[in-house]
């Protein structure tokens, strides 16, 4: 199973479509937008997809509470299912407990991924605004029963193509 995750688009319309555009490219089945989604095309444009998507409010998405009933858009932090993986998806890094096997967050705007012997994957995909960096982020995250394939996607904004790096971490449940 593929998960496209994304976080930090902000006001980055154009940015936030090319991300989630590559992540369906590359075979994202569910789409995770951790935060900071800033407008609501975003919103509109993952659910145009197709493909189901999960997304939590950040700390400047208070303009879009009020669409929680039209998208699937929660308050954080949100625990959901996928196939058996247990999901806690939130914004703020406040919430940094082993409660779940994939836990995801942003606001940092910084790509992090730690492992976890016991078998959990705390992750942030970076900025997919390129604010802090001239460069847009996210993560393509490949499930499989023992293992963990973690591919870090960067594209500078100014370039059309995106740079990949995989990671591999086992998965010990």
């Amino acid at each position: 199973m593929k998960l496209g995750i994304l976080s930090d688009t902000h006001k980055k319309v154009g940015r936030a479509k090319k991300t989630i555009d590559m992540l369906v490219e590359n075979g994202a089945k569910h789409l995770i937008h951790a935060g900071d989604i800033g407008k609501e095309e975003v919103l509109a444009y993952m659910e145009s997809t197709k493909i189901p998507y999960t997304a939590v409010l950040g700390n400047n998405d208070r303009r879009l509470e009020a669409l929680t009933q039209r998208y699937n858009l929660f308050k954080e932090p949100h625990y959901f299912t996928i196939a058996n993986l247990r999901i806690k998806l939130m914004h703020h890094p406040w919430f940094l407990s082993p409660d779940a096997d994939l836990i995801v967050f942003g606001h940092t705007h910084k790509f992090s991924v730690d492992c976890r012997d016991t078998g959990e994957l705390f992750l942030n995909p970076g900025e997919a605004c390129a604010r802090n960096k001239p460069i847009s982020e996210a993560v393509l995250l490949d499930v499989h029963p023992k293992r963990w394939e973690i591919t870090h996607c960067q594209r500078r904004i100014k370039e059309a193509i995106w740079q990949y790096k995989t990671l591999i971490c086992e998965r010990n449940h």
